[in-house]
């Protein structure tokens, strides 16, 4: 039977968190403590700007960047006009100089269903395929008026009486939002889902979530709420108190930190390379040392599938999203073919990015395309390199800090250390000496003396000074304490 753990960690400034399903990590999720916009949030905007050629009207939604939303019939949003005061959801956020991208197509998700302000109808997920449970919801909903309701297929786990308690919520969440706009003077945040913690509680809690491990006090209430107002399902939530961060301490750090690499390995002996260009992702498939075997198309064939099930879970981990290339290893067998297409499509069936992936081309390529929604892993743990002058990437200055406070933490749990002799790549002695109170504060080291060397190679090392000798060795290099 296959079991989900999921670990929630809560540091300064970040959110992450981190989904293994039978021990092997499956998704990982990290969101920052800032002012950007996230998919799901509501606003109140007013309309800045229509034009006409693009189809789009600019929207103020009270950030820096104005939102833009595309104007179309089937929206029934083609008669707004500047300086209309109107309610818009973000659909993607923003990128770069764009505005986030925001929908007057209000949809409100619970964990068993979705209230949609566009419609007055009753929708049913693809996955419920029972007609009679269809029509037992139809007769039984107690469905808004002035809106529509989409059944979502975790309803088929819960009683109507449930689900109907879940679809007035809803509706009175929607109803209170709508009144906040109405006397707000000016356009920002009506609502937030709970961001990213909200949505993995909705969408990725099951009945084959065993464990909930939390470091938080409050995500730790958030969840006990959320799991006695749930009851399909039963996960035991788990609080961490040990002093090294969670991820650390059950080994996930060192997992994330692998999705920096380009080549991944299979257990065949092939392996795939993930390249990022500025268009796409492109993703290569090697039979690198599997070349034992005297068939051929049976080593082929092998790498290929095992290539396709570690396509899919990288593109998830990473979060990988807009147009996936993936050059397969030839194949003449059509059924081949058939079978590792299976293998992608299946594996994203359970995505909540919606993910299409298409035939093999004429080149032996198969194209996927997928939603995006948030930004890809890199873009948390990974900055643009002003040594490499703009073209290549460095570790993020802030994860390096997370990074030496776990193992200050490490090395601290044996024994108690005053002296801590920090040596980091060269390329991040400039940003800590630039701040050093700031940087100390930032690995826990405020009540320690710590000494700073650099060095080129490995990012940084981490190691106590217990003699009095090191110490004295290291003294020029002290910068605080």
């Amino acid at each position: 039977m296959e079991l989900k753990e999921i670990f929630i960690e809560r540091q300064e400034g970040i959110l992450r968190i981190a989904i293994k399903e039978n021990a092997k990590l499956k998704e990982c999720f990290i969101e920052e403590e800032s002012d950007d916009v996230f998919a799901g949030q509501i606003y109140k905007g007013v309309v800045k700007n229509i034009i006409p050629a693009i189809k789009s009207a600019f929207v103020d939604i009270g950030l820096k960047k104005n939102a833009y939303m595309y104007l179309d019939s089937k929206f029934k949003n083609t008669s707004v006009k500047k300086g209309d005061e109107i309610i818009v959801q973000v659909v993607k956020e923003d990128i770069g100089s764009k505005g986030a991208k925001v929908t007057n197509a209000i949809s409100l998700p619970g964990r068993y269903s979705v209230l949609q302000t566009l419609t007055k109808e009753l929708t049913f997920s693809k996955k419920i395929a029972s007609a009679e449970y269809k029509q037992e919801v139809s007769r039984s909903i107690v469905k808004p008026r002035d809106a529509g309701v989409m059944i979502r297929t975790n309803a088929e786990n819960v009683g109507i009486d449930v689900l109907n308690e879940e679809i007035g919520r809803l509706d009175s969440m929607y109803r209170e939002l709508v009144k906040k706009a109405e006397f707000s003077i000016k356009p920002g945040l009506l609502f937030d889902d709970g961001g990213i913690l909200g949505r993995v509680l909705r969408d990725k809690v099951d009945e084959v979530t065993s464990r909930i491990y939390v470091d938080n006090s409050e995500d730790y209430e958030y969840i006990g709420r959320f799991l006695d107002d749930n009851t399909d399902v039963s996960a035991e939530k788990i609080f961490h108190e040990d002093d090294r961060t969670m991820l650390d301490y059950y080994g996930i750090e060192k997992e994330i930190m692998g999705l920096r690499r380009e080549k991944v390995y299979l257990s065949c002996g092939g392996h795939i390379v993930i390249d990022r260009t500025e268009a796409m992702y492109v993703i290569d498939v090697n039979s690198g040392k599997n070349v034992k075997g005297s068939n051929i198309e049976k080593t082929v064939y092998q790498t290929n599938m095992q290539a396709a099930a570690e396509i899919v879970r990288q593109v998830r981990l990473r979060n990988l999203s807009g147009i996936v290339v993936v050059d397969f290893i030839d194949m003449v067998n059509p059924q081949h073919k058939e079978d590792v297409l299976a293998v992608l499509r299946e594996g994203f069936s359970s995505d909540k990015s919606k993910t299409t992936v298409y035939g093999f081309t004429e080149l032996n390529l198969v194209q996927i395309a997928r939603r995006r929604t948030g930004k890809p892993i890199s873009d948390y743990i990974e900055e643009g390199c002003s040594h490499c002058s703009g073209s290549g990437s460095r570790l993020k200055f802030s994860y390096i800090g997370l990074l030496i406070r776990n193992e200050i933490l490490r090395i601290s749990s044996d024994r108690d250390i005053s002296h801590v002799h920090i040596t980091v790549n060269g390329i991040y002695e400039k940003d800590i000496r630039e701040d050093l109170l700031g940087f100390v504060r930032s690995i826990g080291a405020l009540d320690k003396k710590v000494y700073l060397t650099s060095f080129k190679g490995e990012t940084f090392r981490v190691e106590p000074l217990i003699f009095e000798s090191q110490i004295q060795n290291l003294e020029h290099f002290r910068i605080y304490g």
